[in-house]
């Protein structure tokens, strides 16, 4: 999508993220929202006077095509595949760079545990920068595309700044896609 932005009108209640402290909130049916960014299948819009994010999944809401995440039948055995998390991460992207949390080497873990019957999903991630504004929105992104892969009953996202961030890893690919070789 072009970076124009345009009015649109919400077709059903969607959840959002409110920018940049990622406070969940909901756009009730019939508003009216400024669409003004859609980059890594997420969109950016204005309610209010407030930026929030959409979630690609439910770009419907919006008049948009939903991202679809395609998953194998759950395991019977109520497990979680980790080929199924680590293909959602791909789908989750920095909110300014056009490259996955993944590529960017921003995810340093990514284990389940079992906590009281449950499948709980711990992620330890960074950031690109310590002081970027946006860490909680990335991290409430983090949160719901992992909450979507079968048999996930919570995930727990630790920002952590040891070792920090840097360029080296990055992978091949997004060092290419952004031009850094």
């Amino acid at each position: 999508m072009a970076q124009e932005q345009r009015t649109v009108v919400v077709q059903r209640d969607v959840p959002a993220r409110k920018v940049p402290d990622g406070t969940r909130i909901t756009i009730p049916k019939n508003s009216f929202v400024n669409l003004s960014q859609a980059l890594g299948g997420t969109y950016t819009v204005t309610i209010n006077g407030n930026m929030a994010r959409i979630d690609g999944t439910d770009a419907d809401a919006i008049g948009q095509q939903p991202l679809k995440l395609d998953f194998a039948p759950a395991n019977e055995d109520g497990s979680v595949r980790q080929d199924d998390l680590d293909s959602t991460l791909q789908t989750i992207f920095d909110p300014e760079i056009p490259v996955s949390i993944k590529e960017l080497g921003l995810v340093y873990g990514c284990d389940v545990i079992q906590r009281d019957g449950e499948n709980v999903v711990q992620v330890r991630m960074t950031l690109t920068a310590p002081n970027c504004g946006m860490g909680p929105v990335l991290v409430g992104d983090v949160e719901d595309r992992l909450g979507k892969v079968p048999n996930v009953n919570k995930v727990e996202v630790a920002l952590v700044f040891d070792p920090p961030w840097s360029r080296d890893m990055m992978s091949e690919e997004a060092q290419l896609e952004l031009g850094m070789f």
